[in-house]
């Protein structure tokens, strides 16, 4: 029986050196070149001392006309290859793998970038109030977005970064290729389950070709997008099964997108209270994955609900997210006993009943929640600790400031 001590071998030959992933938290620190530099090096060499057996950046943007949210690191080519060298020397020493998450937003793109038209594959706009209709993609615009993956990936490999993992959740560019909402074409890149995953397959396909046999390459997918007629697990379990021939180190199981955040907390109260939200998902694709590991991040807190997944066998890796923002070393924590459990924070706002007039109170909640937790990476990129009595107050005043007017807008996520 596995335990979360235990090493796990992928299939490129990698070893992560324990079952615990810190998942992809979007950080918000590129310069205005949307370059990394000395902060993020900082906060991933703090991370690097937590004890994890994997690091997976945020958000890193393949097209800087399309970016998800200001201060996004994007990667086109390698004009910033020094910097991001640095960054990916920073795990070194602690022997942690760090692997960068590449993503295209599609229609969640940023609508700050004036002049910039949000694309997706069909001209479908996100159910959000003010949210503009998006262009759709040419089959020529797709195959060059497919090539950025693939350029941007094997940028990572020179630059010493042991793996990439695609952004195949959320509602980003390849949930909205798999969700037949968003996907409306009738050509090669839709129109049936079949013809909607084409996406997905040709971007593994195009990293997995274009970089070494022992660079890793992961997916982070949807299990469900929890939208009526939406994407469903069904399909998605249909994906998997397609994905797990490809030559993938690792599925990361997650849910939802920003119409309906089930990654963000709000999945059902039982769901929350088996300590994983997308765990009984994971069970039913464990065999369609064939050799490929499977991880799940969302919910977990207590270290009996970490072991006991990983010791049934449900997940061969426990991805933790915003808890590390606050306790950076939240995998020591774990293996060590240090706790039982990793505490959390959740902001929430106040007149909610006078709120509750004007605006959604929930998804005000998981913004505020976002931002404090975004206000804790950068303390931390800063060489400061957590401040976990930081207000409301000052997490809006700072979302004002990064996003401007698209601050109360949902967006982002790793």
């Amino acid at each position: 029986m596995a335990s979360l001590h235990d090493p796990l071998p992928l299939p490129c030959g990698q070893i992560l050196p324990n079952r615990i992933m810190k998942s992809a938290l979007s950080e918000a620190l590129g310069d205005r070149r949307n370059s990394p530099d000395h902060r993020l090096e900082q906060l991933y060499a703090t991370w690097s001392r937590g004890g994890y057996g994997l690091l997976v950046t945020g958000n890193v943007m393949v097209d800087r006309t399309q970016l998800g949210e200001p201060g996004n690191i994007v990667i086109e080519d390698e004009r910033d290859l020094d910097a991001l060298t640095r960054w990916a020397k920073t795990t070194k020493d602690a022997g942690v793998p760090i692997w960068v998450q590449l993503n295209h937003p599609g229609r969640q793109a940023n609508p700050l970038a004036l002049g910039n038209t949000p694309v997706a594959p069909s001209p479908v706009p996100l159910d959000i109030p003010g949210a503009s209709t998006p262009r759709e993609l040419t089959s020529g615009e797709i195959e060059g977005i497919i090539e950025r993956f693939a350029a941007a990936a094997l940028v990572c490999e020179t630059a010493g970064f042991d793996g990439i993992q695609i952004h195949g959740a959320h509602g980003y560019l390849v949930a909205q290729f798999l969700s037949p909402l968003v996907n409306r074409r009738d050509d090669e890149w839709g129109g049936d389950p079949q013809r909607r995953m084409r996406f997905v397959l040709a971007v593994v396909r195009r990293i997995r070709a274009r970089v070494s046999p022992g660079f890793a390459v992961g997916i982070k997918l949807n299990s469900a997008d929890f939208q009526r007629g939406g994407f469903t697990e069904d399909e998605s379990r249909a994906v998997v099964a397609a994905l797990a021939q490809e030559g993938l180190d690792l599925i990361e199981v997650s849910g939802g997108s920003y119409e309906s955040p089930a990654m963000m907390g709000s999945a059902a109260a039982s769901t929350r209270a088996r300590g994983a939200y997308f765990l009984d998902y994971a069970r039913t694709v464990r065999a369609l994955a064939g050799d490929v590991p499977l991880a799940v991040t969302g919910g977990f807190r207590s270290r009996t609900a970490m072991e006991g997944a990983i010791g049934a066998g449900e997940c061969d890796v426990v991805g933790i997210g915003r808890p590390t923002a606050t306790t950076t070393d939240a995998a020591d924590v774990i293996l060590a006993g240090r706790a039982d459990a990793l505490t959390t924070h959740q902001s929430r706002s106040g007149m909610r009943s006078v709120l509750g007039r004007v605006v959604d109170v929930k998804a005000l909640d998981g913004l505020l929640d976002l931002g404090w937790h975004t206000d804790q990476l950068h303390r931390i990129s800063a060489g400061l600790e957590p401040d976990l009595n930081r207000g409301l107050l000052a997490t809006t005043v700072a979302l004002l400031r990064r996003n401007g007017r698209t601050s109360f807008r949902p967006k982002r996520g790793g």
